[in-house]
């Protein structure tokens, strides 16, 4: 499928256009567009599709509202859908010799380095029980708030990395629309298309990795989007919503 894209700089203060199945929602300048997407879940003022942005200039941030039919832990896989997302638009909009990486659970690097990552919050954090509404948000750093960039080389900006002349608006746009051919991929073909492309650019596939007090070979995900190891006392899981999950339990 070939996805079209209207390089034009945009003009000062246009908004994003979305593809039909997604509704814009801006938030103020200063104003989490992913907490308001939660908010407004809660009570009822959002629903399926509806696709909150911020205005803020340093990072694009945004948040989608999905309304699963099937129970937590099979939805939030989706997770990975919406990364697949972020790794076609910049795929297609960022000079060749930029790379995007994954970082299980959620986390984003490009070229090495941490430059975004995901939030998960949903109705319920039963994984077995059906939520009535489940937000995933999404941040990238556009530029860097530091003086010095490089007192943090574990971080990344896009605008370090060759891509400043990448607008939020165009990147917004072409990031619903590549994240909607992977939704609608999955609904078509099942989630093993959509984690086989996430593995194809995860950090550390194949590698040591260190989860928790964990450590082992990273081998794979679920069919749930759990980290799979092989670890000196063998084979080992660490479940996706566990990893999702802050200290009070609830999935950020």
């Amino acid at each position: 499928m070939t996805i079209g894209y209207d390089p034009a700089t945009p003009s000062e203060g246009e908004t994003p256009q979305f593809p039909p199945l997604l509704r814009g929602v801006e938030t103020r300048a200063g104003v989490d567009p992913f907490e308001k997407a939660v908010a407004d879940a809660r009570t009822g003022r959002a629903g399926m599709g509806a696709l909150y942005w911020s205005p803020d200039e340093a990072s694009l941030r945004a948040a989608v509202v999905f309304e699963p039919e099937v129970p937590l832990a099979e939805a939030a896989p989706i997770l990975f859908a919406v990364a697949n997302g972020v790794n076609d638009c910049l795929g297609a909009l960022a000079p060749p010799e930029v790379g995007v990486q994954h970082v299980w659970p959620d986390g984003m690097k490009v070229n090495g380095a941490l430059c975004g990552g995901y939030r998960m919050q949903a109705a319920t954090d039963a994984p077995d029980a059906v939520p009535d509404w489940m937000v995933v948000g999404l941040h990238i750093a556009l530029s860097s708030r530091r003086n010095d960039p490089g007192e943090r080389p574990d971080e990344t900006a896009l605008a370090e990395e060759g891509c400043g002349h990448l607008s939020r608006v165009r990147l917004l746009e072409s990031w619903s629309r590549h994240m909607l051919v992977w939704i609608n991929r999955w609904e078509d073909d099942g989630y093993r298309p959509v984690f086989e492309a996430w593995l194809a650019r995860a950090d550390g596939r194949g590698g040591m990795v260190t989860v928790g007090e964990t450590t082992g070979t990273f081998l794979g995900i679920d069919e749930r989007g759990g980290l799979l190891l092989k670890t000196d006392d063998g084979p080992a899981t660490r479940p996706l919503l566990a990893a999702l999950s802050d200290a009070d339990g609830a999935p950020r």
